[in-house]
Order: structure tokens, then C-alpha cells, then sequence
């Protein structure tokens, strides 16, 4: 090959490279690592939250204001409704009226409830409620002046049945086993004197108590003892005679044996007046039934003194709201409303309330210990 041909070979190699490097791909960076976007931790799901209680005396949340059922359910709804529109105007609160179905039922309801009940209880029952879960006492009854109360022995007045000691193996009538006038003193009182009843029936009441008697269904029964008034309208003895010692015998418990023939209704019923003598014991609380259960059912026998029934609230109670109802209530019991309401003969008979200690209730409490006493079940 002479040297024209070969630098004519050379240029077309070169020229063909040149070529095919232009057509070749360009050359890529290689792809710069990048971090991943942040993401954020996930958060937790709300815990879910009860709402909060309304608030005690509400509309949604009344105060539970607890009668025993000593008396008629009915006159007990209808005069405790009375109080509860009066505190409602003084306080702004809202109250519930309710009658459990027993003295322990309405134990169990202010311990299983103790920051919204209150109660009127016998003593029996707030000596108990207070040891089992610290019920607290704030009034105890007055009535027609006296801050105790008793209780009496009842039987039909042409009974043989004329002394204690009579009682011996005699049908038993009272209204419930947590009833202190109707079950507990006696208790104590017979089995102190040693007399042991025979069949015992419990009535649910003192009203029911009466009308047992009343009828026959029974030889004896017991209930809560008023002093009678008089003419006047005063008590036939003051506490401070019973103190004193003067009332000694029977006959100065009762009206006068010559009045009792001509007991009767008043012209609007609410009253048994025997020649103007008014009988407030346990057997006028029947009188439009038996309008002549004084002539048919006489008192045996009276017990010792009682402390009167209570007021109490619920260990838990607010402090502020208990001393917004306290006040009510004291202003409460000095209207006229008071009187169709707890004060009323048919219902408990408060003529008032006085503030009360719990020390007072000690008396009771050892009766409790004494006797081994519990609530039934």
C-alpha cells in the first residue's frame, strides 16, 4: 500500500471514530442519596373521659331527703313534698322524696349514698348508721316541747291483760325490728323484767301496729307514747316534772278516765279531742278509721324517756350545701307550712327541731351492744 492510500485509510478510521463518539450517550451522575422525609411519631388516641358528676342538688342530681315509714307512706309523700319546695325556694336546691321500704333499708341507702342523702331516722337507726358508715346527726325532734319521747304498751281496753308481767306468752304487734319505741325498748324493757312474749308479728307500722290491736289480730302491741294536751292546749305534764320525778303513775299519762267516753273527731278530723283533751299518741294517727279506737284501745304501760328522732346526713355530705339546708331548714320549721308537713300529727309530729350532738345518741348505742341488736338482712 503506498503511503497515499494509507493516510487515506487513517483519516477514515479517525473520521469514523469522531463519528461514533458523537452518537455515543452522554455519560449520567450517578443519583445522590437523599433521606427519606421525616415523618412524625404518631400520636396516642385520646383517652376517652367519664363527664363530670353534675353537681350535687341539681336537677340531675337531687338530694335524696329519706323518710322511715313509721307512718302511711301517702301522708309521708305528701307532707315530705311540702319540704322539699320550701328548701327548694330557700336554697335553689333540688330535692327527691323517697320512703324506703324499711328502717334498714334506709340505713343501707344513706351508706351505699353518703354524699346526697339525708334523713329523718329514729335514734335506733342513726346509733347504727353512725357506727356503720358515719351518718352524722345535725337536729333532733322536739315535740310539744320535749326532746324525748317514749314508748307505750297498747291492748284492747276490755283485755284481761292489766300489768307487764300479763304479757307473758301474748301475741306481739310492732311495726319493724329497727323501730326504737316499737322494738327495741320493749326488747330490752321485757327481757329485763323477764317476760318473754309468745308469737311475734311484725305490722310495718305504727298505724298498722294500732289496728292490729284495734281488731283483735293481736294481744298487745307497741308504738311511741305523746304527751296528751289540754284544754289549753299545754302538755298534761312539762319535761321538766318528768325529771323532776312527779310522774309516777299511769293514770297522769293519759286523759282523765271520765273524758275518754266522750272521745271524738273534731269537725275537720284531724284531731281526737276527749272534752278538749287532745290524744297524740300512736292510736290517734287511726282516727278516721276507727274513729273510737281510744274507747277500744287503752295504754298498759309507758317506757322510760327516748332521745328523739333525728335529722342526718350522709358521711360524704358537703359541708357548704348541709349548712345551706340546716338554715332552710330552721326557718322552715318556724312557718305554718311546717305544721302539713313533718310537723303534722299524722306524720311524725315535730313540733320543731333543736341542733343535737352525737354524744347524745350514746345511750342507745350501748342498748344496741346490750341486746347484740343487728339490722336484718
Amino acid at each position: 500500500m503506498n503511503k497515499r492510500m494509507y493516510f487515506v485509510l487513517l483519516t477514515l478510521i479517525v473520521t469514523a471514530s469522531m463519528i461514533l463518539s458523537a452518537c455515543a450517550p452522554a455519560a449520567t451522575e450517578a443519583p445522590v442519596a437523599t433521606e427519606a422525609p421525616a415523618t412524625e411519631a404518631p400520636t396516642e388516641a385520646p383517652v376517652a373521659t367519664e363527664p363530670p358528676m353534675p353537681a350535687i342538688g341539681s336537677p340531675e342530681h337531687p338530694i335524696k331527703v329519706l323518710f322511715v315509714p313509721s307512718v302511711d307512706a301517702n301522708i309521708i309523700t305528701t307532707g315530705g313534698e311540702v319540704m322539699a319546695a320550701a328548701l327548694n325556694e330557700a336554697t335553689g336546691l333540688t330535692f327527691e322524696v323517697t320512703v324506703p321500704t324499711s328502717y334498714a333499708a334506709t340505713i343501707e341507702e344513706m351508706c351505699a349514698s353518703p354524699a346526697d342523702t339525708m334523713a329523718f331516722i329514729p335514734r335506733l337507726g342513726y346509733a347504727i348508721a353512725s357506727q356503720l358508715c358515719g351518718v352524722d346527726v345535725a337536729f333532733k325532734a322536739i315535740r310539744f316541747g320535749y326532746p324525748v319521747y317514749w314508748a307505750e304498751y297498747i291492748v284492747a281496753r276490755d283485755s284481761e291483760i292489766q300489768t307487764l308481767a300479763d304479757l307473758e306468752g301474748k301475741t306481739w304487734g310492732y311495726g319493724d325490728q329497727g323501730s326504737t319505741s316499737g322494738y327495741m325498748v320493749p326488747t330490752v324493757e321485757l327481757a329485763e323484767a323477764g317476760i318473754t312474749p309468745g308469737e311475734q308479728v311484725q305490722t310495718g307500722g305504727h298505724n298498722q301496729t294500732v289496728t292490729a290491736v284495734y281488731n283483735g289480730e293481736v294481744d298487745f302491741g307497741t308504738v311511741f307514747y305523746s304527751v296528751p294536751l289540754n284544754p289549753e292546749g299545754a302538755p298534761i305534764f312539762t319535761y321538766d316534772d318528768y325529771l323532776a320525778g312527779k310522774i309516777t303513775s299511769l293514770e297522769q299519762y293519759e286523759v282523765p278516765a271520765e273524758s275518754i267516753p266522750n272521745c271524738a273527731l273534731n269537725e275537720d278530723k284531724k284531731k281526737v279531742l276527749c272534752d278538749g283533751y287532745r290524744i297524740l299518741d300512736a292510736r290517734a294517727n287511726i282516727r278516721e278509721e276507727a274513729p273510737d279506737v281510744i274507747q277500744k284501745v287503752r295504754i298498759l304501760a309507758v317506757s322510760a324517756a327516748i332521745p328523739n328522732d333525728t335529722l342526718s346526713f350522709g358521711p360524704e355530705f358537703p359541708a357548704d350545701v348541709r349548712a345551706q339546708i340546716e338554715e332552710a331548714l330552721v326557718a322552715f320549721a318556724a312557718t305554718e307550712a311546717w305544721g302539713t308537713s313533718i310537723g303534722s300529727a299524722d306524720f311524725y309530729g315535730w313540733s320543731g327541731i333543736a341542733p343535737a350532738e352525737d354524744a347524745e345518741y350514746d345511750m342507745v348505742r350501748a342498748m344496741v351492744e346490750a341486746t347484740g341488736y343487728k339490722l336484718p338482712e
